[in-house]
């Protein structure tokens, strides 16, 4: 074999190697729109109400909001018009359903009969996944800086968590 021969069987061989190693990182991302969908939907089916449509608005607040923490990745919510759930993961490649299965997980924590959250417990991003008004939503996640980790957030309109209300 010649040498030029063997240099472009080895570049052939190096690019497929890489596209190998591209794909499965890639199919498992499970970051698309209708990813994040279906996850909240199986929460919300399970208690009966209707599923969410993804709004591409609602999008940009989240991308928009997500990009200002990208340096930080602190946890403050945008006190903006819409609900919003906030997760942070110190990993690099976190799903975004990762986020969204930590919310719903909450339910244990959530009391129906009472409308609160167990002793001591957190519920409320539960609630607001799960909140039988809202019918839109917008998710994004950023890599921020410095390995900081991941900064997720989904946005919720018409927002959800109103004090003595039921979510459903």
């Amino acid at each position: 074999m010649r040498s030029g021969q063997r240099r472009f069987s080895l570049v052939v061989l190096l690019f497929t190697c890489i596209v190998g190693l591209a794909i499965p990182q890639t199919s498992n991302a499970q970051d698309a729109p209708q990813d994040y969908l279906n996850a909240h939907n199986s929460a919300r089916a399970e208690v009966g109400v209707g599923e969410l449509t993804w709004d591409d608005r609602l999008v940009s607040y989240a991308e928009h909001y997500a990009n200002q923490h990208i340096d930080d990745c602190e946890l403050v919510h945008s006190e903006g018009p819409y609900g919003e759930n906030l997760a942070w993961s110190s990993a690099e490649d976190v799903p975004g359903v990762e986020a969204v299965k930590y919310w719903v997980d909450e339910k244990t924590d959530y009391d129906y009969k009472s409308n609160g959250c167990a002793g001591g417990k957190v519920c409320g991003h539960y609630t607001q996944v799960v909140w039988r008004n809202t019918v839109r939503l917008g998710c994004a996640m950023v890599r921020c800086n410095n390995n900081k980790g991941t900064f997720i957030t989904c946005n919720y309109d018409p927002p959800g968590n109103y004090y003595g209300e039921r979510p459903y």
